[in-house]
């Protein structure tokens, strides 16, 4: 059945609780549908047996009269989760062919809700980086032009929900890595209020701000996605929340103001366009887009509020200050001895150390570590690190301040569409600015989402980023569905993959 890799999350859902379908057929022709594609280099590992047998063990459930949202439904997951049944490299040569003893929480919960492991999908190498290009295995490329990036660190996730090869899968943002590549592809993803989601068993790249959440097609698989991502791990991770999981799609349905009618769906619902996101550094037809979004967005009722994070400029100093410091010491563990990359020939220990973790790690890792083991060196780390930190509060305060004035913010994800493979891989700082407008929710820790919003130059997706305040994922979906239901942008393909 090839259409089978047409339907999303929602469609494949009903059919298998129809038993219209069975999740075998599903699974095996979405295996085949990426065994076929790939070049696309959006998978790292696939292992059929499992994946059927897991197809099979659903289908007893559902032959069983059991009907849960995701039951017998395919996804992928980034190589950043561990997973005792497929390899875990992050992307990089320090991890080649590690098998994690358990499943990270995200893995298990959505395999507790019905949900087949098609195989881990490739990111940048420790999830540093904005194009996938960073990877240890090569790049993912953009199923609209395979000449592009997919956008990084999650943009094996991305393409190949792009191209059909799976219908969701597992991203992780620490700067904007599930937003940026949804915005890239023309897909829709969110990254919920951190520690919504469990980092257990999630390979560290920066504690305080890595957050798990789901890329798919529409706001509505986004939704059924978090719903089983979501919820309190407190025995295993100490900066999960502990507030219970909510069922995001029932929610979907609900007005998000009390001004809301039929035929405006979004009356009273006020969103704050911040100056500084649509200032001279965005490309004319990224804000063409962004604006046009906008519209229809008034068109449902919504009004329009001008607003300022006066910080803006400063995220990306403060991040790629915190962030590497908190890289240098997450990955100070992979040295060779206990498990990763060890060298084969050294004089002592120190020896072993130095050629183990130069060979295992790849220049951007290498580049992001050192920065971080200066900023936190003695003499620095009050100039340095403690200064970001105190950045990061005034930001996070920009947007307390903005929410007093609206409910929801809007902006563009990134200055411009997908660039071409290597065109920022010999200027690290261009590709640290294209995050300009993802970080300052990243480092406030506040939920925000890509919907796709339009095409830009060379006919490449742009996606429309909505920022909430804490824990209004709710509100988030709710307000990109409505969008949704009034365009189809989240449903164009990419032409090879239609």
């Amino acid at each position: 059945m090839s259409e089978l890799y047409q339907l999303d999350v929602s469609a494949l859902a009903t059919k298998l609780a129809a038993r219209e379908v069975s999740s075998v057929e599903v699974t095996q022709a979405l295996l085949d549908r990426a065994q076929a594609n790939a070049d696309l280099g959006a998978y790292l590992a696939l292992d059929p047996e499992v994946s059927l047998a897991q197809a099979r063990a659903a289908d007893a459930r559902l032959d069983s009269g059991e009907r849960t949202p995701l039951l017998g439904v395919p996804i992928a997951h980034k190589d950043l989760f561990v997973t005792k049944d497929f390899p875990t490299t992050a992307g990089s040569k320090m991890l080649e062919n590690y098998r994690s003893p358990f499943d990270a929480t995200v893995v298990a919960k959505l395999a507790a809700a019905g949900a087949v492991t098609l195989g881990k999908l490739n990111c940048d190498e420790f999830a540093m980086g904005s194009g996938n290009d960073n990877s240890a295995y090569g790049p993912a490329l953009n199923p609209w032009d395979k000449t592009r990036v997919p956008g990084g660190s999650s943009g094996g996730s991305s393409a190949a929900v792009a191209a059909r090869l799976a219908p969701a899968a597992t991203g992780t943002d620490t700067g904007g890595s599930i937003r940026q590549p949804a915005s890239f592809t023309g897909i829709t993803g969110i990254k919920p209020t951190y520690g919504r989601c469990s980092r257990y068993g999630m390979v560290a790249y920066a504690s305080s701000l890595d957050q798990a959440g789901p890329m798919a097609r529409s706001a509505r698989d986004c939704a059924l996605l978090l719903s089983a991502m979501a919820g309190p791990d407190l025995d295993r991770d100490s900066t999960s929340l502990d507030r219970p999981a909510e069922d995001y799609a029932a929610a979907l349905g609900l007005p998000l103001s009390p001004e809301a009618t039929a035929t405006q769906p979004l009356k009273g619902l006020r969103i704050g366009l911040p100056q500084e996101f649509f200032g001279a550094g965005c490309a004319p037809d990224v804000l063409a887009a962004v604006h046009a979004a906008l519209a229809e967005y008034e068109k449902l009722g919504a009004t329009l509020v001008d607003i300022s994070l006066p910080r803006t400029e400063l995220a990306i100093p403060a991040y790629y200050i915190i962030a590497p410091a908190e890289a240098s010491s997450n990955l100070s563990r992979f040295d060779g001895v206990k498990f990763g990359h060890r060298a084969e020939k050294y004089a002592d220990l120190t020896d072993m150390y130095k050629k183990s973790r130069s060979e295992g790690f790849g220049e951007e890792v290498q580049r992001r570590i050192l920065t971080g083991a200066y900023v936190l060196s003695h003499g620095y780390y009050d100039a340095y690190y403690l200064k970001a930190q105190q950045i990061r509060r005034l930001i996070a305060q920009d947007f307390q301040s903005a929410f007093t004035q609206c409910d929801l913010i809007a902006g563009p994800v990134a200055p411009s569409v997908a660039w071409k493979i290597g065109a920022k891989s010999d200027d690290p700082v261009a590709a640290y600015l294209a995050d300009i407008y993802t970080l300052p929710a990243s480092l406030s820790g506040l939920p925000g989402m890509s919907v796709p919003a339009g095409f830009g130059a060379d006919g490449m997706p742009v996606g429309l980023q909505l920022i909430g305040n804490y824990f209004q994922e709710s509100q988030l979906l709710g307000a990109a569905h409505h969008f949704q239901c009034a365009t189809d942008w989240h449903q164009r393909a990419p032409k090879e993959f239609a």
